[in-house]
């Protein structure tokens, strides 16, 4: 699987035909690799309805017919606008799709769209090509984050460090160690004053402290806007 940051908390996941974006927040995003007329996804999934995850999804998925997964009120704002193909499941529930599945987890947040829809956030742990990776969507610290990397080996997770509007790097490093995954990918920061953070104080801590746990470390993979990296 290819993974390729566009910016935010918006990644975009490869292997063959299938092309995953996540929070497709790119029209007014700063830090966008891509504008959104760029992108071909074949499937869309929304950690929640943030302004700046929800982001182009309305746009992207009636121009290219994506399937759209997000929690069942943004499945059905999304219909609302005339977005017909979407899948409607709530936490705990899983998608299949060509290539993989999709489940939804909790995460610590608040939301509401654009357009006033109150929505649960979600964090998404995603299958693709035999790889498993989770993005934690905006969340606070908290003890269950451990039960995903309970149920699936994950090879990667994309992680908010940013602070303010979500856990800072500090707790992200804790987070990191609750998770276990083998790669973590810093999101979620730098986008705009109130979330900058120091990334490569982040990679340090988290490979220091789970290098010293005797387990298979975390390797921190700091991803600038438009950059790849294989998992």
């Amino acid at each position: 699987m290819d993974v390729r940051f566009l910016g935010h908390s918006c990644f975009e996941l490869s292997d063959g035909d299938t092309r995953v974006l996540l929070d497709p927040f790119l029209t007014g995003n700063p830090k966008a690799a891509v504008e959104a007329s760029e992108v071909e996804p074949t499937h869309l999934f929304l950690t929640h309805g943030h302004p700046d995850h929800w982001g182009d999804v309305v746009e992207i998925a009636k121009r290219t017919g994506a399937q759209c997964v997000a929690i069942a009120e943004l499945a059905e704002e999304l219909n609302d606008h005339g977005v017909e193909n979407t899948t409607d499941p709530n936490l705990g529930g899983t998608v299949e799709f060509d290539g993989g599945w999709v489940r939804l987890v909790p995460a610590w947040h608040t939301s509401t769209t654009p357009g006033g829809t109150i929505n649960t956030p979600a964090g998404l742990v995603v299958n693709l090509g035999g790889k498993t990776v989770y993005h934690l969507g905006d969340t606070a610290l908290f003890s269950d984050l451990r039960l995903v990397g309970q149920r699936d080996h994950l090879d990667a997770a994309f992680m908010c460090i940013g602070g303010h509007y979500t856990m800072d790097r500090h707790d992200a490093v804790i987070a990191a160690e609750l998770i276990g995954a083998r790669t973590v990918v810093p999101c979620h920061y730098n986008t705009m004053p109130v979330i900058e953070t120091d990334d490569q104080a982040f990679k340090a801590d988290v490979e220091r402290r789970t290098a010293a746990e005797g387990r298979v470390s975390t390797t921190v993979e700091i991803l600038q806007p438009g950059e790849t990296f294989s998992v």
